[in-house]
């Protein structure tokens, strides 16, 4: 058996240069092939693999699972409540079997016809049932952006910030796979230099540059998850884009934080790439000043070197690549996510999600967000093809690309792609 990361290795499966989708990464979704049902799948190139075909065909039967049922559920939910010993040894099957040295599913021409499928062939739905959903703001270069814009630049981290990982619960219901097109929303908004509200489609529409990580091990309520076991807790990873409607979002968010200008909708990448394929891009975070308590605490290397993009593309028109960014630039990591999370005895279930918050970097560049970008529409953005952006309008096309790269091993997420669609009347 050979070590799944390792960069030598490569596959009897065509994959291009640029790939997201080496056989080191080996990423799990759920697709729709044509005239079937939702299924789990991997993905090798631009080729996705039925794992219910591999599990028919016995490519399974050496590995300890008592559930054959994980391969033919329409959500991964009961794959990832296998645990990590079972769902890594599929993953290191998987890549045993696409390894270019290896014959045994190569072979069965009747096998590879129904369970090697090219990836325009079939639907990716969305990967998990979505149970619980939070939403972090783990960016110090975004809390300080929009500090600086709606709070006081003097003051623009609210007291507790560098104390605590802030988070809110927000609305798991209206997470979308990419894809799904989102309709403008409509609320409350306070016009510049008025004293009430009016009512109307927000005019501030705008993306939220995020990833998200999957529970895969629940506890109970009363339990608490140390930042030393939080990534026994977590399956993977995905890319994120929250959306705002930051004029809703603005008016609304005082006392209690946010509510319509954010639960309309969030669009998930269909690939959940695990924990493992990211290990060699570990690295570490940046200095948490003043010291953390203890709870929150932790040793190693625990930021990912991932690279971000968000492109906007009008309709009809060229994509402007409008940002670039890092996962590594987050102050908050995933295993103080966890353990901020639960220290309260906040129980958490397999599938559940938890998003980082807008990435933002330290340059303008970098910024995660239209809001940023175009510094609350005073900068507006030039187009490609002539125009400009301050939000986004109808129409208009999000597309957000995520990957890691090194040792000429790239791993990497595939697209979340939204289309912004107008207000229903």
């Amino acid at each position: 058996m050979i070590n799944a990361n390792n960069p030598a290795l490569s596959s009897w499966i065509p994959v291009p240069p640029d790939s997201d989708f080496p056989i080191q990464n080996i990423p799990f979704g759920i697709a729709k092939p044509q005239g079937k049902t939702p299924r789990p799948v991997t993905r090798v190139g631009e080729t996705v693999i039925d794992l219910s075909v591999l599990a028919d065909n016995g490519f399974f039967d050496e590995l300890d699972i008592d559930n054959y049922g994980v391969f033919y559920a329409p959500v991964l939910n009961d794959f990832i409540a296998l645990g990590k010993p079972l769902t890594n040894a599929v993953r290191q099957r998987l890549s045993d079997l696409f390894n270019k040295d290896n014959q045994e599913l190569h072979s069965n021409t009747e096998a590879c016809k129904h369970a090697v499928l090219p990836v325009k062939g079939v639907e990716m739905m969305m990967p998990v049932e979505v149970g619980d959903y939070t939403d972090f703001y783990s960016s110090i270069e975004h809390a300080t952006n929009i500090g600086t814009m709606i709070r006081d630049p003097k003051n623009a981290l609210s007291p507790n910030w560098k104390h605590l990982p802030v988070g809110y619960h927000g609305r798991a219901s209206s997470i979308v796979v990419s894809g799904t097109g989102i309709h403008r929303p409509k609320g409350q908004r306070k016009p510049p230099g008025s004293d009430v509200p009016e009512f109307g489609p927000t005019r501030l529409f705008d993306f939220e540059l995020e990833m998200a990580f999957i529970t895969g091990k629940g506890t109970k309520l009363g339990a608490r998850i140390t930042t030393e076991k939080a990534e026994e807790h977590i399956f993977g990873m995905l890319l994120f884009n929250d959306l705002s409607a930051r004029d809703i979002q603005t008016w609304e968010y005082v006392p209690l934080g946010p509510f319509l200008g954010k639960n309309f909708g969030s669009v998930v990448s269909p690939w959940i790439v695990t924990l493992e394929a990211l290990e060699p891009f570990r690295v570490a975070g940046p200095l948490q000043e003043p010291k953390v308590l203890p709870y929150l605490q932790f040793t190693g290397n625990r930021n990912f070197d991932i690279q971000l993009e968000v492109g906007i593309q009008p309709e009809g028109c060229e994509e402007t690549t409008v940002c670039k960014s890092n996962y590594k630039y987050l102050y908050w990591n995933i295993s103080q996510h966890l353990a901020h999370h639960t220290v309260n005895g906040c129980n958490i279930n397999v599938g559940d999600m938890y998003a980082s918050g807008t990435i933002s970097g330290p340059t303008a560049g970098s910024y995660g967000s239209m809001m940023e970008l175009s510094w609350r529409g005073t900068k507006p953005l030039k187009l490609k093809e002539g125009g400009e952006r301050k939000f986004i309008e109808d129409n208009d096309t999000i597309v957000m690309r995520a990957h890691a790269l090194k040792n000429n091993v790239r791993i990497g997420f595939g697209e979340v792609v939204t289309r912004v669609l107008p207000a229903i009347k």
